[in-house]
């Protein structure tokens, strides 16, 4: 229907701006891991000793850990907190609908800084939670372990990708076909099986992108560790941002990046993988 040239008229500005603001900042990012800092000099040095350095150092190893054990954790609350609510919502809430899910979804609307202070504050030695705990007697003094800690880090973040799980659940729960789940019942079934045999299997698509959406972008967060981590709550983007920042070590800082991009490729492959054997057609 359309020319050569028209197609290439229309595809031409976003593959542009794809490969300015994407492919060419990744390719300069890759070469980067492959160079050197010598005397505080960015050296054109091609080695492997920044990925030597960041697979032998036990340091950055363990960062590493830390940071997709804390990933798996935000994840695994989210989900927890966020597909019993789209459930809810989708099936239960009645009228409310739209009110319900409306308040979801305001979270959103507040700034990442506030709702990260909001905790500080929550979490704090003087904070409303040890304030509480001190006022009814269950403690005797403030409980340390709530800030600046991974938990603390976990809670934050859980809070503040709840939201960004909930939404695709909640789209492929709506999307379930009500007849399904009506022959399900007219057939014998009671809840419980329903829920196992068709609303789980049909919802795995919605539940795959969430978990995908809380595991990225809580491996790649840097400001929740920075607010309410301390040092035993450090993630691997405080170390990168560290590289690149203080420490002028550019090339260590990308080979880490180089690292991190690998595994967020990889998991979104694998999912991609899952959501289309389990798509409902």
């Amino acid at each position: 229907m359309y020319s050569r040239t028209y197609k290439t008229i229309v595809a031409a500005p976003p593959l542009l701006w794809v490969g300015l603001f994407l492919l060419l900042p990744y390719t300069l990012m890759f070469a980067h891991s492959f160079w050197a800092v010598q005397d505080g000099t960015l050296v054109h040095h091609w080695n492997l000793a920044n990925y030597q350095k960041l697979f032998t150092n036990p340091l950055y190893a363990g960062v590493l850990f830390r940071t997709m054990r804390i990933a798996a954790s935000v994840t695994l609350c989210s989900l927890l907190l966020g597909y019993p609510l789209a459930y809810y919502l989708s099936f239960h809430s009645g009228t409310r609908k739209e009110l319900l899910y409306q308040l979801v979804i305001v979270p959103l609307w507040v700034s990442y800084l506030v709702r990260g202070y909001a905790w500080k504050t929550i979490l704090g030695s003087d904070g409303v939670l040890n304030g509480f705990l001190q006022y009814f007697h269950f403690t005797h003094a403030p409980v340390g372990f709530l800030l600046y800690s991974p938990f603390a880090v976990v809670l934050m973040l859980t809070h503040i990708y709840t939201p960004f799980v909930f939404l695709p659940i909640y789209a492929s729960i709506e999307h379930i076909p009500r007849s399904l789940v009506e022959a399900s019942q007219d057939l014998g079934a009671g809840p419980a099986p329903t829920f196992f045999r068709v609303i789980l299997p049909l919802s795995m698509p919605g539940l795959l992108a969430g978990a995908t959406f809380a595991f990225v972008l809580s491996l790649g967060d840097f400001l929740a560790p920075l607010l309410v981590g301390g040092s035993s709550g450090t993630m691997i983007a405080n170390i990168v941002q560290t590289l690149f920042g203080a420490s002028y070590d550019w090339p260590l800082g990308a080979a880490i990046s180089v690292c991190i991009l690998v595994i967020t490729l990889s998991l979104l492959f694998l999912t991609e993988r899952l959501e289309k054997r389990w798509s409902f057609k």
